[in-house]
């Protein structure tokens, strides 16, 4: 069996999906719990809209390709989300834990977007460009969003444990 360009590319916009469910998932869960960080929370929330904003992109990607997401891997990704926001939970801090898994998400979201684009022209897909392209630059403001505040959230962890104590 030889594997196209068009096969690997579809196969990146499943595995897209699924990423992206995922990370929906575990901002629903997140957004719950972080009432002691209302500037986190909005941001949070702002991204989870843009989250689905990509995945209704990612969605007529496929479509464009006569294709559809994979349920299963949509299925796996949202178990392994709740999961990972019930292990932190369950930390003491559990904030900082997000905000590095974040970090760690977004970056991954970034390289899988740049190597969907990559493919688009060889799987001749060109025309998926714009809204490839529309959920990079989403998802490369959130990261340097959380760069940028890393050291603000540890200040605010900080605060919170030592007036707790």
């Amino acid at each position: 069996m030889t594997t196209t360009a068009r096969d690997v590319y579809v196969a990146g916009l499943r595995n897209a999906h699924a990423m992206e469910v995922q990370a929906r998932e575990l901002m629903e869960r997140q957004s719950e719990r972080l009432t002691d960080y209302p500037e986190v929370r909005v941001r949070v929330q702002e991204h989870l809209a843009e989250t689905n904003g990509q995945l209704g992109r990612l969605e007529q990607c496929l479509q464009a390709c006569g294709e559809s997401n994979s349920t299963l891997k949509d299925a796996a990704q949202s178990v392994m989300a709740n999961m990972m926001a019930m292990t932190h939970a369950m930390a003491g801090d559990e904030t900082l834990k997000n905000t590095f898994a974040n970090n760690a998400l977004e970056h991954f979201e970034i390289a899988a977007y740049k190597s969907l684009l990559t493919l688009c022209d060889s799987a001749g897909q060109g025309s998926s460009r714009s809204l490839l392209e529309a959920n990079l630059k989403e998802e490369e403001r959130m990261a340097a969003w959380i760069d940028a505040n890393v050291a603000k959230v540890t200040q605010q962890y900080l605060a919170i444990e030592q007036k707790a104590a």
